[in-house]
């Protein structure tokens, strides 16, 4: 490609909110630089961003030092800082992490020490005192997080698209990918459209180790979706906030929470169970393919083989209502069956190793002309902010090496 035939200097794929971040953080960071998002969709926020409960983490859950650890707690406080600027719906809550059996108390114990390591202010709290925040909550236990929020994502997902000043084309679903490192990278669209640029950063969530392959990269990991699914509480005036369990250390899930939304519904859920295509938000949806894709990656076989029991826990609560509403029983007595009103589910884009190892943290891969976000999950809508900035930043170390 000669030096006038660029469309753009950076194409970003996924117009989600880690990608709509990214291209904000281009244009605050490099003014001038000229970026292209390419969604597949028709809008913004229409998988991961626009499918989860809204919730503003505050990173208690996160391993110190890792991405997930300083990205979530500094961009909780960014988040609602965006929010109150552009008069997006949001509040600052807090949460309640109970404990409802004895052998979860060294695990609440260990959620205070972590906490605090990473900055937190965190109150404990015995049985009796519970009812200070939740009256209708039980446990033996519980700890207190005054940073925990809610917001719209989906709002600052739009917001982000018009302030980022990037060219936004949906449904624009990337086919084919010709990356040249001498020269840069051409990426073909569904329609037939042609998007030349200097350097690709891949944001594309669910699809975006296919896009790396695309790419002429191997990213070492699968995405394997896991569903989550969603029940409204029919009667929101047994919640004031957000009510969680401990969550299990092994597992990047936490478990059926309760939380009450910037419309004051309350969400309740999701559990997880795989899903049988990308964008599996039922039962009925079976893509062959992608399915034949995941069982062919040897991590899930081995992810299967040692969580089997856990799994088994999770498919009895997706098709088995009553059983849902135990889970919800243990933290709120007072739910029952009828209570639980079915209402959308999301999909996790969760990266698997070949080893079957679940990988913890956000993974970000760089290669000649490309950047690639490989796993970017939940706590990654908190911190998109932090983590278009990281983006941002090896999108255009990649840029200033291009142009040498």
């Amino acid at each position: 490609m000669a030096a006038g035939s660029y469309d753009c200097d950076v194409v970003v794929i996924g117009g989600g909110i880690v990608g709509l971040s990214t291209a904000y953080a281009i244009g605050r960071a490099a003014p001038g630089t000229r970026v292209t998002v390419l969604e597949k969709e028709q809008g913004t926020a229409r998988h991961q961003t626009g499918r989860n409960s809204g919730v503003i983490h505050s990173g208690i859950y996160y391993r110190p030092g890792s991405l997930k650890a300083r990205y979530a707690v500094s961009g909780a406080a960014e988040m609602v800082k965006f929010c109150a600027e552009y008069d997006i719906p949001h509040a600052v809550t807090g949460k309640l992490i109970v404990a409802t059996e004895r052998e979860e108390l060294p695990r609440l114990h260990a959620l205070v020490q972590r906490g605090r390591e990473n900055g937190l202010s965190v109150r404990e709290l015995c049985g009796a005192q519970i009812a200070e925040y939740e009256p209708e909550a039980e446990g033996l236990a519980a700890i207190h997080v005054g940073t925990t929020g809610i917001c719209d994502y989906g709002a600052v997902a739009r917001r982000l698209a018009e302030a980022s000043g990037a060219d936004v084309r949906h449904g624009a679903e990337v086919v084919r990918i010709d990356r040249r490192p001498d020269r840069g990278v051409a990426v073909l669209t569904a329609a037939g459209d042609i998007v030349r640029a200097r350097t690709l950063v891949n944001c594309a969530g669910l699809h975006c180790d296919r896009i790396a392959l695309l790419t002429g990269d191997e990213p070492g990991a699968r995405i394997v979706p896991f569903r989550g699914e969603y029940y409204e509480l029919a009667r929101p005036e047994l919640v004031r906030g957000l009510v969680y369990p401990v969550p299990d250390p092994a597992f990047p899930f936490l478990g059926v929470h309760l939380t009450r939304g910037t419309d004051d519904g309350v969400h309740v859920g999701p559990n997880a169970v795989p899903a049988l295509a990308r964008e599996g938000y039922d039962w009925r949806t079976v893509r062959p393919r992608e399915l034949g894709a995941t069982l062919a990656w040897p991590g899930s076989w081995q992810l299967a083989r040692r969580h089997w029991r856990y799994g088994a826990g999770e498919l009895h609560r997706s098709l088995s209502k009553p059983a849902f509403a135990r889970a919800v029983r243990r933290l709120l007595p007072a739910v029952r069956d009828e209570d639980l009103v079915p209402t959308a589910a999301g999909v996790r884009a969760q990266a698997v190793l070949r080893d079957g190892t679940l990988v913890d943290d956000f993974l970000i891969r760089e290669a000649p002309r490309a950047v690639h976000v490989l796993n970017a999950p939940s706590p990654a809508a908190t911190a998109s902010l932090p983590i278009g900035r990281e983006i941002a930043r090896r999108a255009l170390a990649c840029l200033g090496e291009s142009e040498r």
